[in-house]
């Protein structure tokens, strides 16, 4: 799926020209450049292009320290790393610090307070058409790119719903609800559960005030992942029954449509991994079963909600509870019976990472690192961000030692998996 959708304002046009200029005559690629940060192209594009603001003097020095030049050389006046204390390290920088920012405290105080009103000449229409892209961004794992569009997005919602007119307000608040369930499965995606959180809490809020009951659904599914992330298994566990057992009701007086069952199977998945993470192998063989149920009474793939369920992400899901619960064998047989190639870059990255943490799970190096590799071609932001791969790639080369292929060396190093 390919990123679409009108080009994002430069903030910043002048540093990133200033970028480009340095990286040229350094003789580096956007992609050589990305790499040396740990960042993604999408994301060096955006900073050469002006849209992409570099502010935060951690990313400013790493991105000095890939050219080879001093911060004062890219932001005249900005202090060196001598002149501030060192600062803890509570979050692993990523393409989505801005958006994380963006989240923090209320979103529209200045709304409530009168000193701001929404920008005129923005339609439900048009915002409805930035919503989608945003979406199809976020399955496409263009992670700097939903940043960018987070920045005018958001806000411009924030306010039309407060300033809308009564008879579209529940339209406003459906568009705002899939903003922000978008905006928290990219956070998921990026471990970035914290804000994902946040997210998925406000995707609730406002799926509720717009009448939609399947879409407060999605969002405590967004929640219960991001629950589940954290370790907080007991609050993933209550959030993800008490949904399905809504929905089990609602169907039992009247067959749910094809949404409502995408929401009920997608929770069944959530509470499988929420069982396996928490090693009740019953559990998470339970709620698979109930979702080939759901799964096969739809019949077909879909991407209801933007859950993409279906039987193909069941088994997906069932590859990734294999996984975890220590059955790599298992893992491996039912990955070998599926066609994911309708599927996002997303899912089909994460089947791949889940092959090669099973192919690392019976010290098989060669096909571990050929899986892990295809999944960072499909999805490079979850193999380097999330902390199952990267403890596959640690393994992997502990396993090898000094014999580590030169491969996985540099995997490894872009994963940051050598601490």
């Amino acid at each position: 799926m390919k990123p679409t959708g009108k080009e994002v304002e430069p903030k910043d046009r002048a540093f990133g020209q200033k970028i480009k200029q340095i990286r040229q005559d350094r003789g580096l690629t956007q992609t050589e450049l990305a790499t040396r940060m740990g960042r993604t192209s999408s994301w060096m594009s955006q900073v050469e292009r002006g849209v992409q603001k570099v502010d935060r003097l951690d990313v400013l020095q790493g991105l000095a320290d890939a050219l080879s030049v001093s911060v004062q050389q890219l932001r005249p006046g900005a202090p060196s790393a001598t002149e501030v204390p060192p600062q803890p390290d509570v979050f692993k920088s990523n393409d989505l610090d801005e958006a994380r920012t963006l989240i923090s405290g209320h979103p529209a105080i200045g709304t409530l307070l009168g000193a701001l009103h929404a920008a005129p000449g923005r339609s439900l229409a048009e915002l409805s058409t930035d919503v989608d892209e945003l979406w199809q961004l976020t399955h496409a794992g263009a992670y700097a790119d939903v940043t960018a569009r987070l920045t005018e997005l958001l806000p411009a919602l924030e306010q039309t719903v407060r300033s809308v007119a009564p008879d579209a307000r529940a339209e406003a608040y459906l568009l705002l609800a899939r903003m922000y369930q978008a905006t928290s499965s990219a956070f998921q995606r990026q471990d970035a559960s914290d804000a994902a959180w946040v997210a998925a809490d406000r995707a609730i809020w406002a799926a509720e005030l717009s009448g939609e009951p399947l879409h407060v659904c999605a969002g405590v599914f967004r929640m219960v992942h991001a629950f589940a992330r954290l370790d907080r298994l007991d609050q993933a566990e209550h959030a993800a029954r008490t949904a399905i057992q809504a929905l089990t009701e609602a169907d039992t007086r009247d067959s749910l449509p094809p949404e409502g069952l995408s929401a009920l199977g997608a929770l069944h998945l959530a509470l499988a991994h929420v069982y396996a993470k928490a090693r009740n192998r019953a559990g998470a063989r339970t709620e698979l079963e109930a979702a080939r149920q759901v799964a096969a009474r739809l019949g077909e793939d879909r991407n209801d909600l933007n859950l993409e369920f279906g039987p193909t992400n069941v088994e997906i899901q069932a590859v990734s509870a294999a996984v975890q619960l220590g059955d790599a064998g298992e893992a491996l047989d039912i990955g070998a019976t599926l066609n994911v190639d309708a599927l996002s870059p997303e899912r089909q990255g994460r089947l791949f990472m889940d092959l090669g943490r099973a192919h690392a799970q019976r010290r098989q190096v060669g096909e571990a690192l050929d899986c892990l590799l295809r999944a960072e071609q499909l999805d490079p932001d979850m193999v380097r961000g999330h902390h199952a791969s990267r403890s596959a790639i640690k393994d992997l080369v502990l396993l090898q030692g000094a014999d580590a292929r030169t491969e996985l060396m540099e995997l490894a190093r872009r994963a940051d998996a050598l601490e």
